[in-house]
């Protein structure tokens, strides 16, 4: 499954804490560990995801996951995955979502008129997606070169001339600085049909981490975590292929034993 993934030009990336408790630690104290999830877009035919638990949220685990992977990598703006953009044949794309998120929180406090500004231009980009989600990556590309490329150039502007008119210090300049100094990256999806506006799809998939973190607590150790890994990027990419999970790994331990281990790719989800 990892290997369909990384032949992908496009993944979504993210992570989010999970604690490890051993019992058999003397001090009995939880450590912090981390699900790295990798998946392919929504647009894809390939409808895959990977869930890699590690004991950090050192950008080494995504360094060494993407090693000789080439292409677009949609993620937000955590530090640990700017390594893989150094080089050439990675290409960050942008979170729209998170860039949404600055002036949301300052429009929800009240604290900011130009925040409600920003929201409703960065609405009109939601709406032109919404009309295109059907679409093949040609036609919803040439749609956002004619619609989004006017939207996106004229909040840009905008941002720039509101930006020099409010203090360094203001919680709305940072929110305009989080965008102006990530542009190209969060504009990246209008050139290009087969990217999307932000990573909300693989937030989608972490629900279920989430959820499982409130029921199951932790995990118990490094390796019992690797192993809900594997089974829950199994169960998750069943769902995502409109399977019933309990149906799916049924019907694959039964074929297991008789099925050549050269032609296990047959038995991933999407296929």
């Amino acid at each position: 499954l990892r290997k369909v993934i990384l032949q992908q030009a496009v993944i979504h990336a993210d992570e989010t804490p999970v604690t490890i408790m051993r019992m058999d630690d003397k001090d009995k104290k939880p450590k912090k560990g981390y699900v790295w999830a990798y998946a392919t877009t929504q647009y894809n035919p390939v409808q895959a995801v990977i869930y890699d638990f590690q004991d950090s949220r050192s950008g080494q685990h995504a360094e060494e996951f993407l090693k000789g992977w080439q292409g677009y990598l949609v993620c937000d703006d955590y530090s640990g995955y700017k390594a893989r953009f150094k080089s050439v044949d990675v290409i960050e794309v942008g979170c729209m979502a998170h860039a949404r998120r600055k002036f949301f929180d300052l429009h929800a406090n009240g604290t900011s008129q130009i925040a409600g500004q920003a929201l409703q231009t960065i609405g009109l980009l939601y709406d032109i997606e919404r009309e295109t989600q059907e679409l093949s990556a040609e036609d919803r590309q040439a749609i956002r070169q004619d619609k989004s490329r006017r939207i996106a150039d004229a909040l840009h502007g905008w941002m720039l001339a509101q930006r020099s008119q409010v203090t360094s210090s203001s919680a709305i300049a940072k929110a305009l600085d989080y965008s102006l100094k990530r542009w190209q990256a969060l504009t990246r999806f209008i050139d290009d049909g087969r990217l999307p506006i932000d990573n909300n799809w693989i937030e989608n998939q972490m629900r279920p981490i989430a959820i499982g973190r409130k029921n199951w607590l932790f995990a118990g150790s490094l390796l019992a975590g690797q192993r809900a890994a594997d089974i829950m990027s199994l169960i998750q990419s069943a769902k995502l292929n409109g399977h019933d999970p309990h149906a799916y790994l049924r019907d694959v331990l039964r074929r297991l034993p008789t099925h050549k281990a050269s032609q296990i790719s047959e038995l991933l989800p999407h296929r």
